[in-house]
Parts: structure tokens; sequence; C-alpha cells
């Protein structure tokens, strides 16, 4: 954000309550998780203007991010893209490496961490995954508009736990409960707890996280019956 003039920010919540920022009118905030609707709606209560943007996943979701807030304190479209360019070439780079593993591959998502329409758009527009099914436990359709307008028109969503065999995924997102039942039954699974405790934001995280999906059919691929 230095980069681009935008000096005064601060995280919350801070590493120390001591340094808690004032927040009210004014106050812009740009939300990093789709799970903190509660919180958005505080922090508007409060008088801050929540910036609307795709969550920081992959390279594109954090360029558009980025932009949003750019767009937000009226930086000009030239010093925004030049100031992303460096980051965005590094992230390319690094996901590069796992796309082949990912791309055209079925993904089912199922509900249990509110990441999963972020990480559909990316899985999708950054790693060519084709979605068979998006689950998430809540949709805050206000929150998550700019994921809902990245994903293909036809994309099946469900709120809630759905599930569809016949799908035939190559990998599925799950909790851990469901995990060791679809191994057994020949299908790939990632765990959608690792998401929630892995940093995965950002354009340096961006291979990062294609590596986290690429893993399960790495070691499937490796497996001799």
């Amino acid at each position: 954000f230095r980069k681009l003039g935008i000096d005064q920010v601060a995280t919350f919540p801070p590493r120390r309550a001591a340094n808690l920022p004032a927040i009210g009118p004014g106050s812009r905030i740009l939300l990093s998780q789709p799970f903190l609707s509660t919180t958005a709606k505080a922090l508007r209560d409060r008088g801050a203007q929540v910036i609307t943007a795709p969550f920081p996943l992959g390279v594109e979701g954090s360029s558009a991010w980025v932009r949003a807030a750019g767009e937000t304190f009226g930086i000009a479209s030239a010093r925004l893209e030049a100031a992303l360019a460096v980051s965005r070439q590094r992230g390319q780079t690094a996901l590069a490496r796992y796309r082949p593993w990912l791309e055209g591959k079925r993904i089912f998502l199922m509900p249990d961490s509110q990441l999963e329409l972020p990480l559909a758009r990316f899985l999708h527009e950054e790693c060519g995954m084709v979605l068979l099914e998006v689950g998430t436990p809540y949709l805050d359709r206000q929150m998550l508009q700019p994921e809902l307008d990245r994903l293909p028109a036809d994309t099946r969503l469900s709120e809630g736990q759905d599930v569809e065999r016949a799908s035939e995924p190559d990998l599925v997102l799950c909790g851990l409960g469901l995990a060791n039942p679809l191994e057994a039954q020949g299908i790939a699974t990632k765990w959608s707890i690792e998401l929630v405790f892995s940093p995965i934001q950002g354009f340096d995280q961006a291979g990062d996280l294609a590596e986290l999906f690429a893993r399960p059919l790495q070691r499937r691929s490796r497996l001799t019956l």
C-alpha cells in the first residue's frame, strides 16, 4: 500500500490489544477473510466504509483486492498496475509449477470454512480446475458478490451440506470427518482446516495455495497398488 501512497494503514485485530486502531466515520475497511460478516456489520455500525472486493487468494484475487483499495483512494490505474507488476509476475511464476497438476481436474468443495467461494474462484480462474459444486455453510451475497461474479455462470452452489457422489470428482475439499471415508472410496481429499490455519493470502502465497491442492493428486499418482 505504501507503493500506492496509502500510508495510514492498520491491521485489525492488531498483534497487541493495546494497539487497537481507531475505527469510525472516515475509516475504510478491506476484508481479508470471507467469514467476517458480523465484524463487517459492527464496523459499518461505527461509520466505517467496507470496501467491496474479491478476497486476496491467488494472483488475480490479490490484484483485484489491491486495485479496490487503490480505486477507493483515487489512485490512477497506471500507477496501480506499475505497483502490482513485480508481485504479479512472481506469483504467476510460482503458480505455474502446479497448474499442470490441477488443470482440467474436477473438484467438489464441501461446506466447511466459508473459504469455499474464494477458493473456487482461484482454482477455476488461475488453476484451470472444473468446479462440480461449491458448497458453503453460509452465503453472504453482499460480501461475496465480487467472488460470485467471477465464477462460471453455470456453477452449482449449495448452502449447507449437499453431497453428490455421481459427480465423480478428482478431488474433494472437505472437513476432517469426511476425509477418511472418501479416501476409502478412492477419492483424493484436501482438508479444509489446513486452509484456515495456513498463510494463503497474497501474491507470494499463490504458489503455496496451488501446491496445497496439487499435493493430494501428486501423492495419489505415486501410489502403486
